[in-house]
């Protein structure tokens, strides 16, 4: 029988692989790894749903938002931290804002520009509102009162609070001798010096995680700082004794994992729950 040329044995065998692979490894192993999830980690695996009524509510390993129609805060539930993910929570898009420390200076609104906030800027803004959400002092270091991120851009002969669009006031009205002028959308201030002014505000009450957003977005706890903050006005807006509140978020603290890694942490969601059911 005449053997069949090279070039067609090269390409039957290419074949071949490609079908043994597909098999292994589009139908075998995605089984497999499918079944064991399933056999072992059953609730994780199919998204720790958590149901309310036979109603599926929310994940237990995916954060979520406790607001209303137009995005304010339902004072009788706690909430979430910040999140960075799509519109919020959103498993999608999740993902990190990507903005670090030095993101001090906001790119003001100048016509069709949309303008951005600075992290600092993010994290005054929300420190502010939790201030007020909670009725404690939301003041930050290198924040100004209404919330805004506390940055000069120094020249020779001047100074511009960059983050103050005229012709709203700057936060200071001057600086080493210089007089302190609002900024001007679209003007570019990259030459001056960027000198962030800390102001008197000692340690902030407000703690890190209710004014930043974790890493994947998705976070779905808090710190136990940010759920004894909260809990007296969950209380007062549920008429429960505030100490009934804070044995609920102890019930529902996790510890550090292998005892010793991370903080303590409450599960928002489990948390809330459980209110309702109180």
């Amino acid at each position: 029988m005449e053997r069949l040329p090279s070039w067609l044995r090269q390409h039957l065998a290419a074949i071949r692989a490609v079908a043994v692979f597909t098999v292994l490894l589009g139908l075998i192993y995605p089984l497999v790894t499918t079944g064991v999830a399933q056999a072992l980690f059953n609730d994780k695996a199919n998204g720790s749903i958590v149901e309310k009524d036979g109603k599926a509510v929310g994940s237990a390993i995916i954060g979520q938002s406790f607001t209303d129609a137009d995005g304010n805060p339902l004072k009788n539930y706690f909430q979430s931290r910040p999140s960075a993910a799509g519109d919020g929570y959103d498993p999608t898009s999740t993902s990190a804002s990507n903005l670090g420390p030095e993101d001090i200076v906001d790119t003001l609104q100048n016509g069709s520009d949309e303008g951005r906030q600075s992290l600092l800027t993010q994290v005054c803004a929300r420190s502010k509102a939790v201030g007020e959400l909670e009725g404690v002092n939301g003041a930050r270091p290198y924040c100004t009162p209404d919330g805004v991120g506390a940055v000069l851009k120094v020249f020779p002969h001047r100074a511009v609070s960059v983050n103050r669009a005229c012709p709203a006031a700057p936060f200071v009205a001057e600086y080493e001798g210089l007089r302190v002028e609002c900024a001007r959308p679209g003007e570019d201030y990259a030459a001056g010096r960027t000198v962030p002014v800390r102001g008197d505000a000692g340690t902030p009450v407000v703690p890190a995680d209710a004014v930043t957003a974790s890493g994947s977005g998705l976070d779905p706890h808090i710190s136990l700082a940010y759920a004894e903050l909260q809990a007296p006005r969950v209380a007062r807006e549920r008429g429960l004794a505030v100490d009934r509140v804070r044995a609920l978020i102890d019930e529902h603290t996790t510890g550090r994992a292998l005892g010793f890694m991370g903080e303590p942490a409450v599960n928002v969601l489990e948390l809330n729950l459980a209110l309702d059911r109180s």
